[in-house]
């Protein structure tokens, strides 16, 4: 399928949906049965800092981050509706933000060497072009400037319970490979009444992406949250899973 085929499938899903996932996954959430911001800190003290985020939705994170005292805010999405929603959150709230409707793949004229931070809180994984996508980050940045992105863990969309009864799952049920993890093609995922595509990549590939971009790792990140970590007998499939491998991971990168 033409990447363009696909990010007009993914908009056209965003446009659609994006009133039902409203204020999810967002800061100080970085992802499903993860650590939260308030646990991690990587973003330390923002006060005064330029600020951009990739794939913004519906302007949580950056509301979050004015609330932090950060100094000037930038918000990318390619879904209209997503940025209409936090247009109405920010202006709700009393801040404001530059809001560009804009692929990620794209240069939609955002300043470079301008920010301090760049962020994308589970958003980055939507890209069909994961190199250009970093080389464009790290172009906005500047130089020792931070980009921080959480996303899936590539584990989750491998491996899954062989179970389907939900009732049998803590007694019976067991984590199978469903999926190769080297295999990273594109592939349809219902939700809702719609489908989205998504592309499984490798940890490595996201490293070595960033490497190439010019990015050196600070942190990464790809624990559980504590509460599932410590759970017993719990009959939730997902905090199970969480139990025993990374959901989401994060990771924190510096521009050389």
């Amino acid at each position: 399928m033409h990447e363009e085929e696909i990010i007009e499938i993914n908009k056209n899903y965003w446009n659609e949906h994006a009133d039902l996932w409203f204020g999810t996954t967002a800061l100080p959430i970085y992802g499903v049965r993860f650590p939260t911001e308030d646990e991690l800190h990587l973003f330390g003290d923002v006060s005064g800092k330029r600020m951009l985020e990739i794939c913004c939705g519906s302007g949580h994170s950056l509301l979050y981050n004015a609330k932090k005292g950060a100094g000037e805010l930038w918000g990318i999405d390619l879904s209209e509706k997503q940025l209409a929603n936090a247009s109405w959150l920010l202006a709700e709230n009393g801040c404001s933000a530059k809001l560009i409707c804009a692929k990620m793949e794209d240069d939609p004229g955002v300043p470079k060497e301008y920010f301090d931070y760049v962020y994308s809180i589970y958003g980055i994984g939507w890209t069909t072009d994961l190199q250009g996508t970093f080389d464009k980050i790290a172009s906005y940045l500047k130089k020792d400037g931070i980009f921080i992105f959480s996303w899936h863990h590539t584990l989750n969309y491998c491996i899954a319970w062989s179970c389907d009864d939900r009732r049998d799952v803590f007694d019976n049920g067991k984590l199978v490979m469903t999926k190769s993890y080297y295999d990273e093609s594109y592939f349809k995922m219902p939700v809702d009444d719609s489908e989205i595509i998504l592309c499984n990549r490798k940890i490595s590939t996201y490293i070595n992406a960033l490497a190439k971009a010019g990015f050196v790792i600070e942190k990464l990140v790809e624990d559980s949250d504590k509460a599932s970590l410590e759970s017993e007998n719990d009959p939730d499939p997902k905090t199970r899973k969480a139990k025993m491998l990374p959901i989401s991971f994060c990771i924190k990168a510096r521009k050389l």
